[in-house]
């Protein structure tokens, strides 16, 4: 694609499979607070927003303070679950492979959680000089600001970028900052209607796999 200066990479859901795994473990300990949600609507509200947002809806909504201990909890049984479970998506490795123009990583995931997510799947070594955290803007996905400062770090126009996202949120945030998006479907995470959803928000084309995604980009 000559006239995409930068692809841009959402990180979980897209690299990693990871969000069933964070959803079902999320799930779990919204139940142990006596939240009901299932882990379909986890994954529909807060894949692709921040951790602290996601705590700070479900607070607002639900009217229950969820402590810094139960938080830490839950991080250590993702980080379990990610050690015993975590794969790359397929076709990643060879997608990135194949992929000449410059790409980089924008996640709403904290810093130390990407570096181990993406070592534990063989990818950090990839990417590492170009991976930027929801932890380095004011604003999380949807909002625009994670992935203008992607562009703005790594040189190029946010009308030359081009977002592959799975999340809603995360197509919201790519639209929001003049740049053009896919939709990538190919997390298990991702149930039936979903990359219509993404259509809808504004991703131009959606992938359910890594093979169709290389063709388009490279």
């Amino acid at each position: 694609m000559s006239s995409t200066a930068l692809v841009i990479f959402d990180c979980d859901g897209v690299l990693i499979d990871s969000e069933i795994i964070a959803c079902r473990v999320e799930t779990r300990g919204l139940r142990r607070l006596g939240i009901e949600m299932s882990e379909a609507e986890v994954s529909r509200r807060f894949t692709g927003v921040r951790a602290r947002d996601m705590y700070r809806i479900i607070t607002d909504e639900f009217g229950v303070e969820i402590l810094r201990d139960h938080k830490d909890a839950i991080r250590a049984e993702i980080r379990a679950c990610f050690d015993a479970e975590l794969r790359a998506v397929a076709g990643t490795h060879e997608l990135l492979d194949r992929l000449a123009t410059p790409r980089c990583v924008a996640s709403s995931s904290d810093p130390d959680w990407l570096h181990q997510a993406l070592t534990l799947v063989d990818l950090h070594h990839r990417l590492a000089d170009a991976i930027f955290s929801g932890r380095m803007v004011e604003h999380g996905k949807p909002a625009p600001d994670l992935f203008l400062l992607a562009a703005e770090r790594m040189g190029a126009a946010p009308a030359d970028c081009l977002v592959v996202e799975d999340s809603v949120a995360g197509v919201q945030a790519g639209v929001a900052a003049g740049m053009r998006v896919l939709g990538f479907t190919g997390g298990t995470h991702c149930t039936p209607g979903h990359g219509a959803r993404l259509a809808g928000e504004g991703a131009e084309a959606v992938f359910a796999d890594m093979a169709g995604l290389a063709e388009r980009l490279c």
